[in-house]
């Protein structure tokens, strides 16, 4: 195991190298080399290609990780570092060396945590449901009826609208009932209003025999009162 002064041997940064890939961070003491920070403690978290730079040691050292070549640090003796390695009371940080490759980050001064802007949540109440409206509809004109009838031997036609009387029943000819009746393609109303008609003409014509009778008599009696003169 190297001394405190003499840095690290070709043998110990390979054992260091393997260490690390094993998932550890071994312990190193910093040399005089390293300046004010000598004596003190930290742990090698990384190696980078010492082809680029001879400070490819990188070490976290309190809450830095800086890089350091095998000269400025050794191995850590048994039980080395249980204090905390922090810099000495007083004592000003040293000035990092220039790192290689930005294989490392400075937290010297945290940052404020911004706090993100709240915003709040109005919830939309639904509007209310319209209640559906009946489609009106217009009102019509009131039903017609033409009534064409039929009783005591006479026509008569009436018509209404609705609850309104348009025309009171009123007397028509048999040709105009026959008429209106020819209208109406309907078999039945055509064969009962020719027996109407038959009847009609049958009675018609049995009252103009008896009229004519009694006018023949009463011509007969208006001759014999000529005579009698």
């Amino acid at each position: 195991m190297g001394a405190a002064g003499q840095g690290l041997s070709t043998d110990e940064v390979q054992s260091i190298r393997e260490a690390l890939a094993a998932g550890r961070k071994p312990k190193v003491v910093f040399t005089a080399s390293a300046g004010q920070i000598a004596g003190q403690v930290g742990q090698v978290v990384q190696l980078t290609d010492p082809e680029v730079s001879d400070e490819y040691v990188v070490v976290r050292f309190g809450r830095d990780e800086l890089p350091f070549s095998p000269a400025d640090v050794a191995v850590a003796p048994r039980g080395a570092g249980r204090r905390a390695a922090e810099p000495q009371s007083q004592a000003p940080e040293p000035e990092p060396a220039a790192p290689a490759e930005p294989e490392f980050v400075l937290d010297r001064v945290p940052q404020q945590r911004r706090e993100e802007p709240k915003v709040e949540t109005v919830e939309a109440k639904p509007a209310p449901a319209r209640k559906a409206v009946k489609a009106v509809k217009p009102k019509g004109p009131a039903g017609l009826t033409v009534t064409l009838a039929y009783a005591d031997g006479e026509w008569t036609v009436a018509a209404q609208q609705g609850s309104k009387s348009l025309a009171k029943p009123y007397v028509v000819k048999p040709a105009e009932a026959l008429r209106m009746v020819a209208l109406v393609d309907v078999p039945g109303v055509h064969e009962a209003v020719e027996q109407i008609m038959a009847v009609e003409r049958a009675e018609a014509e049995q009252q103009a025999e008896k009229l004519r009778a009694e006018l023949a008599e009463i011509e007969a009696r208006l001759a014999e009162l000529r005579e009698a003169r």
